[in-house]
């Protein structure tokens, strides 16, 4: 199966695209559109796409983001769980702002996941891009995190990682991989807009929405 994952399907800019890439594109691309419209669904095909982009950025030497998959499966079995869990005390039942609180402690487990990563990856792997690897890794979790818990301003996470994936991708041949983050980036303007008219809506009938829910 790996064999075939990593097998090319077509040949894009003169690079070949492996039947994991390809098929990472059309799961992230639906991922995507599924968070957008806030269907419970994302998780499950979020889950299968980073399977699939583990065996790809471990094939090119993209360390951090290869581990950053197995991460990601732990946070989408726990924004599953969440997000399933609907309104009951701890559930999450709609979009909510970031309190002061929360920024710093994403500000502060951001910075300190980058040094950490990027001293790794420096040291101990072969990466030829540790600081943009490790930066992005940082940025990937506290915006999943944020998404678990229905943070409008994950999409400001995504849309920041997304501008750093780009000329990553590109500078690593990754190019079809590189054409669904432009996708992605387009697409978190999509899903703020549609979070943010959500959490006015909700509102204008209840009153502000925005606090913490506990863990």
């Amino acid at each position: 199966m790996l064999d075939w994952l990593n097998s090319p399907a077509v040949t894009l800019f003169g690079a070949p695209t492996s039947w994991a890439e390809l098929l990472g594109f059309a799961t992230g691309m639906l991922c995507v559109l599924l968070v957008v419209r806030q269907h419970v669904a994302n998780w499950p095909i979020g889950i299968l796409n980073v399977l699939l982009l583990m065996v790809v950025f471990w094939s090119v030497g993209l360390y951090a983001d290869a581990g950053l998959q197995v991460v990601y499966v732990a946070l989408g079995g726990y924004g599953w769980w969440r997000w399933t869990r609907g309104a009951g005390r701890d559930g999450v039942s709609g979009v909510r702002t970031t309190t002061g609180a929360e920024w710093v402690g994403l500000a502060v487990a951001g910075v300190a996941l980058t040094v950490l990563l990027w001293l790794f990856l420096d040291r101990f792997t072969g990466s030829t891009v540790p600081l943009p690897d490790a930066l992005t890794t940082a940025l990937s979790l506290l915006a999943t995190y944020g998404q678990a818990r229905k943070l409008v301003e994950s999409w400001w996470l995504w849309a920041t990682a997304d501008l750093v994936y780009i000329p990553l991708y590109g500078y690593k041949g990754l190019w079809l991989t590189a054409i669904l983050y432009v996708g992605f980036l387009g697409l978190c303007a999509l899903g703020w807009r549609a979070w943010r008219a959500d959490l006015h809506g909700r509102s204008a009938r209840s009153g502000p929405v925005n606090a913490p829910v506990t863990a």
